[in-house]
């Protein structure tokens, strides 16, 4: 009996020194968390962004949500998706650039897109990867992951690639695939 007691003081002794660890460690994770500093952030839903250039429309972002972060190196964050359309001078579309997700640095007037990158071009090309990135300054678009371009004919696939905004001129590096040859007439 006595050792019952024993075992029964011992576990009721653990329990209480338990309890209070527990309670330490519930304050700290307070103390810590009301010392987060809070990040100004910006969101807006159903976003239409038109991109111009001497008064003619050149591209136009769409995404369900935008966040917009105003930190030491602002960002734009596109966490629901977003489609950007590219137009030619007669405001016809030439490209169609579709992701899961994008963010855009702000400083450095580049946009990565992520997750189901699908571009479609009209020549009736379509490129999937994982990964795109745009830069606006030089106007191309390049990727170091994993590249597939189909057409009517023909199926590539790449290690990596870059293309112009409007995906008319691409390269790819390391490509493999199926290609298929059409005979010119006049040769």
């Amino acid at each position: 009996m006595k050792i019952r007691r024993c075992i029964s003081g011992a576990v009721f002794s653990l329990g209480i020194v338990l309890q209070f660890a527990c309670e330490n460690n519930l304050r700290d994770v307070e103390k810590i968390s009301a010392k987060k500093m809070l990040v100004p952030v910006d969101k807006s839903i159903g976003v239409e962004i038109i991109y111009s250039d001497s008064a003619r429309v050149k591209a136009k972002l769409i995404t369900p949500e935008l966040l917009n972060f105003k930190t030491e190196k602002p960002y734009i964050e596109m966490r629901k998706g977003v489609t950007v359309i590219f137009y030619d001078q007669n405001q016809q579309e030439t490209s169609r650039v579709k992701s899961d997700y994008a963010i855009r640095r702000e400083r450095e007037n580049r946009v990565e897109l992520k997750r189901n990158v699908v571009v479609t071009n009209i020549k009736g090309e379509t490129f999937k990867s994982d990964e795109l990135i745009w830069d606006e300054t030089l106007k191309r678009f390049f990727s170091d992951k994993l590249v597939i371009i189909s057409s009517k004919d023909n199926v590539l696939y790449g290690t990596s690639f870059w293309a112009n905004e409007d995906f008319s001129y691409y390269e790819i590096v390391q490509s493999t695939g199926d290609l298929r040859l059409r005979e010119q007439q006049g040769f």
